[in-house]
């Protein structure tokens, strides 16, 4: 999709398939440098701990906490925009991660990314999820990999994603069903977080690297704790989109006060907290 296209189109076939790719919405420079951010990250992680993160895949949580240049992705205007629209206001980021698939990685188990809000199927996502394109994406590198069209499916049908006999084992007619999300660098792919995917196998003999930002409702809880995770001294840095995605907001009436204050109030210097001494 071309961006004379994407405002017109991206809603259509988000809505019809789950998912929409946006071309190459960061240029060389900006890629350089977000490459030039992750390498010292990846460098000091461990691979994942079991299949679901990857034994072969290297992740680094809490990005936005770690360089303004993911802070930047974090508030891209382009995806905003599409949440705005997706979303209710106040929306806040869930997740935002870095995914670096190695050589020899097998499949990640398929799944969709807001399973565990258990409100019956099929029903709006509770979150989007954006996946940036660090490295191609290839059907030989790992490219994540989606059914079209299973954002609408019922609880059944999800049940019904593996095997009966085998619950390791994807279900044929739903294996012949994945696609891979072939994109170049720079691109960026906006699903429901109710669409089945998953990371798929690196057969290639380079890493592929991925940037996951992932936003939910304002109601929501949140998958990563950024309160706990994201020191408040960075947080009074940060812009206050971002603050506010980070859970430094209201939603009305008065969801996320502090002692029945704002919770911007906690980063002023001169703010007492009565319950301390």
């Amino acid at each position: 999709m071309t961006s004379s296209q994407r405002d017109q189109t991206w809603r259509e076939a988000y809505d019809a398939s789950g998912y929409v790719v946006l071309q190459r919405l960061l240029n060389e420079d900006e890629l350089g440098e977000v490459r030039d951010a992750l390498a010292p990250l990846l460098a000091q992680g461990p691979s994942g701990r079991n299949d679901f993160e990857g034994t072969k895949t290297q992740r680094v949580y809490t990005l936005v906490a770690r360089g303004k240049v993911f802070e930047r992705l974090v508030e891209h205007p382009v995806v905003l925009s599409m949440m705005d629209e997706l979303l209710l206001s106040n929306y806040l980021l869930t997740a935002n991660q870095a995914i670096s698939i190695a050589p020899g990685e097998t499949p990640q188990p398929a799944h969709s990314d807001d399973a565990f809000y258990t409100v019956p199927r099929p029903r709006p996502a509770v979150s989007v999820s954006t996946m940036w394109a660090i490295d191609d994406f290839t059907e030989a590198n790992g490219a994540t990999e989606v059914i079209a069209g299973s954002h609408r499916w019922t609880d059944e049908q999800l049940e019904d994603l593996y095997d009966r006999d085998d619950s390791d084992t994807l279900a044929p007619h739903h294996q012949a069903q994945l696609q891979p999300l072939i994109m170049p660098a720079g691109s960026c792919a906006v699903f429901a977080g109710t669409l089945v995917h998953r990371g798929g196998a690196n057969r290639s003999s380079a890493v592929r690297r991925a940037i996951s930002n992932q936003y939910c409702e304002p109601w929501a809880r949140t998958q990563e704790n950024f309160f706990l995770a994201v020191p408040s001294e960075k947080v009074t840095k940060m812009s206050p989109r971002i603050q506010a995605m980070l859970g430094y907001s209201i939603h009305p009436p008065f969801m996320g006060q502090v002692t029945a204050r704002h919770p911007l109030k906690t980063l002023d210097p001169d703010f007492e907290n009565p319950l301390e001494d």
